[in-house]
């Protein structure tokens, strides 16, 4: 058997978090035939379909490490992270030589170095690999990663990546994934808060908002963020970015973080970290982001 067959063969993949892009992952995974095994927890989607389709289910972290060659790790931030890996029953209490980690939530790179050193002590392989794009894709198989980490492991975990990603990109070393997921999340939902901004000011000033929205597509507002906040303008649907307030708000925490310890100008985060807090204050974290338009009205 050839090293690609090798690479090529199922695995054994446990799962971490089956939230709203973790169920995606997770099916696409079971579909091209890898063994999985998920964490029960009482923030998962339903995982019954899953289970029907071949994966299995263990109720601890330390279970799920010791019988698995990869762990993926879906979860909301760095505290849980930390917590899956670094806790009293955590992975790291029976991970195995050689195991490779995938970190793909949302994290602070300080805190991702941290892990990775503590995966490489127990004899274990890190790479993070945040993603950009919605449920949508990773149900579909398409989403983006961002890679921090040694490339031949990458390079070693291509064929499972591929079950559910589009586009693999290599930033560069450990933490670079999630640093440049922390600057994408800054760039795209700092342009969707400036549009909700300016979408309130234009309804105070008389503008329609079919008027609002064909200008800007016609000029320089025109792009994706646009497109994501133009269902919530013109029908009041928030589907087209399922991206909740306080996970936003939490990003944009890290992104500031990240940026004041690097010494770099961080005035617009703050502001958009700003605008946040007020929608979280007035609706509640679990709206969506795109309920800021009200928020600000």
């Amino acid at each position: 058997m050839t090293s690609t067959e090798q690479q090529q063969a199922p695995r054994k993949v446990g799962l971490v978090g089956v939230g709203l892009m973790g169920h995606g992952i997770a099916s696409n995974i079971v579909k091209h035939g890898h063994q999985l095994t998920v964490l029960e927890h009482a923030g998962n989607q339903p995982i019954d379909g899953l289970l029907k389709a071949g994966a299995t289910s263990v109720k601890d972290v330390a279970t799920l490490a010791a019988q698995v060659d990869v762990l993926i790790l879906c979860v909301t931030g760095t505290p849980q992270v930390e917590a899956v890996m670094l806790g009293d029953n955590g992975a790291l209490t029976t991970l195995r030589p050689g195991t490779v980690v995938i970190d793909c939530s949302t994290a602070v790179p300080a805190s991702t170095a941290k892990v990775a050193e503590a995966v490489s002590a127990k004899g274990g392989k890190f790479i993070d690999a945040p993603m950009t794009r919605t449920a949508k894709e990773a149900a579909e198989g398409r989403l983006n990663l961002l890679v921090g980490g040694d490339e031949q492991v990458l390079a070693s975990c291509l064929p499972l990546l591929r079950c559910f990603a589009e586009n693999v990109t290599h930033v560069g070393g450990i933490g670079a994934g999630h640093a440049m997921k922390l600057l994408h999340n800054f760039v795209s939902l700092g342009t969707v808060a400036l549009l909700c901004e300016a979408a309130a000011c234009a309804e105070r000033a008389g503008v329609r908002p079919d008027v609002f929205v064909d200008v800007l597509a016609k000029g320089g507002g025109n792009g994706v963020a646009l497109e994501r906040v133009k269902p919530k303008l013109l029908t009041g649907s928030t589907d087209s970015l399922k991206f909740s307030m306080a996970n936003a708000k939490k990003d944009l925490g890290y992104y500031n973080d990240m940026a004041q310890q690097s010494s770099s100008s961080h005035g617009i985060a703050q502001a958009v970290d700003a605008l946040l807090t007020h929608g979280v204050e007035k609706f509640g974290g679990d709206r969506m982001v795109l309920d800021l338009v009200e928020a600000l009205r």
